[in-house]
């Protein structure tokens, strides 16, 4: 048997295949002890509610039913939208307009009351004074009544201010220094008519914590109350946009699903989408409506109402100290001086000339904030008095520098043609203004007020309807499928 050389070249015929290459193998894993099992898999993370949710909205959009599912859905949603948030604005406007009327107008033309009452009672302590063992049983009533109007109001006041305020404070601060005034002048009194002199300091000293304590406390308490009436405003008069913008886009969507509707099946209407689409353009227009209407009156309760009897209020304050000053010009005979400039004044007499123009700026804007003959008749009435008041002052100043003391105080205090007489004019004609503006203002607020009624409730019972009528209307095409 004979043997190819290891070197020969292979046999003539057909090759054979070449085998490909393999590749390194990983070693096989690593059997583990005997009497150990191999640990199961991770489980895979669990898909949220929402992913799933997603899905389902995804696989439901690609047929006819399920879009009209999700349409229906959202025509509901977007029409509930409306009539909830159209609720809650209303609510709040109304309650804002509700306090306009019956809480903070009140309060603030209270305030001013007690600024007056006790304004009044240092005039009428001082014409009391002045008076001396001659002083009339109306002179000491009116006194009495204010300081009783002006605790009645300060009560008032208390009952309604919120515990943490800065009104509580100052209402506080007026309770406690309203007696130490009233001890005052009733020392005053005394001395006066036993005839000492000392009466005459005890009621400067009464008229300086007036002026000087009580009067600013006051006055900051009627700002306070004007700020809370300006919030009322504030919250009761901004148009409801949101509410607006969700009505307009309910009826856009309406309008969108009621032509699709359309040209899917040639059906001009779809009674349950013009339900739909009738409440909530009902609800819409109400809303504009009523609340333009509500608006207008508010506005006007505050143009023709509030802005006069704040002026008004001025008017009386600043008359109230003019004739408080006067009579203190007499009280004080010179013993208290004010330095302008290089001149030495009466610091009463000078300071009555600062009210009294002030008195006549407030009356100006008053007549030219009257809006009818009813509320610019009084106004002008008192310019009238004003003016002779201050004719008759300057003829009485002049007795009194030239020393005829007992003249210049009959032409003050006396029983005819005194400054008292004006002054009283004065008043008279400035309490019938406020009536009058006090009436206009209660009846422009209460319009406005009543057309916000019903709107919240009507507009969250029209919301559901709208929204039945949305989903009753997409169920009927959805019928169509079944």
């Amino acid at each position: 048997m004979t043997y190819a050389p290891k070197s020969s070249t292979p046999p003539p015929g057909p090759s054979l295949p070449t085998l490909p290459a393999v590749p390194a193998q990983p070693a096989p894993p690593s059997r583990p002890p005997s009497g150990t099992s191999t640990p199961p898999p991770p489980p895979a993370p669990r898909r949220t509610a929402f992913a799933e949710g997603l899905d389902q909205l995804r696989a439901a959009a690609t047929t006819e039913p399920g879009r009209l599912r999700i349409i229906g859905a959202l025509l509901a949603l977007l029409v509930i939208a409306f009539g909830t948030v159209t609720a809650w604005q209303m609510t709040d406007r109304a309650a804002a307009a509700d306090d306009v009327l019956t809480s903070s107008q009140p309060l603030s033309s209270d305030a001013a009351d007690i600024y007056r009452s006790l304004a009044d009672a240092n005039t009428a302590a001082s014409s009391g004074f002045l008076a001396g063992g001659q002083e009339t049983a109306a002179t000491r009533d009116r006194y009495e009544k204010d300081i009783r109007t002006a605790a009645e109001k300060l009560v008032n006041a208390a009952a309604n201010a919120d515990p943490d305020s800065p009104s509580t404070a100052t209402i506080a601060k007026l309770n406690r220094l309203l007696p130490e005034y009233k001890g005052l002048v009733e020392r005053a009194r005394t001395y006066n008519r036993q005839g000492f002199p000392v009466g005459g300091a005890y009621l400067r000293y009464a008229n300086e914590k007036m002026q000087q304590q009580m009067l600013p406390a006051a006055e900051d308490l009627y700002k306070k109350e004007n700020q809370r009436l300006q919030g009322d405003y504030a919250d009761a008069t901004p148009y409801p946009w949101a509410a607006i913008a969700l009505g307009i886009a309910a009826l856009a969507a309406l309008a969108w699903a009621q032509h699709r509707t359309y040209q899917r099946t040639n059906r001009v209407l779809n009674h349950g989408l013009v339900a739909a689409t009738a409440t909530a353009t009902v609800v819409l227009l109400w809303l504009i409506v009523g609340h333009s209407v509500a608006r207008a009156g508010l506005n006007d309760s505050y143009d023709h109402g509030v802005r006069s009897l704040n002026v008004l209020h001025d008017a009386r304050i600043a008359s109230l100290k003019a004739r408080g000053n006067e009579n203190l010009t007499l009280v004080a005979r010179g013993a208290e001086t004010k330095k302008v400039g290089d001149e030495t004044y009466d610091a009463y007499d000078h300071d009555f000339g600062t009210d009294i123009k002030a008195l006549g700026r407030h009356l100006a804007e008053a007549g030219n904030l009257a809006d009818d003959p009813s509320g610019e008749q009084p106004v002008t009435a008192a310019v009238g008095n004003m003016k002779e008041w201050q004719k008759r002052h300057s003829a009485a100043r002049e007795q009194d520098e030239n020393g005829n003391y007992q003249q210049a105080l009959d032409m003050v205090i006396g029983t005819k043609g005194t400054t008292g007489e004006c002054f009283d004019s004065v008043d008279a004609n400035l309490r019938t203004a406020l009536a009058h503006e006090e009436a206009e203002f209660k009846r422009a607020a209460g319009d406005g007020r009543d057309a916000l009624t019903g709107l919240s409730a009507g507009a969250a019972v029209l919301a559901v309807l709208g929204a039945a009528g949305a989903v009753l209307g997409i169920g009927r095409r959805l019928s169509e499928y079944r």
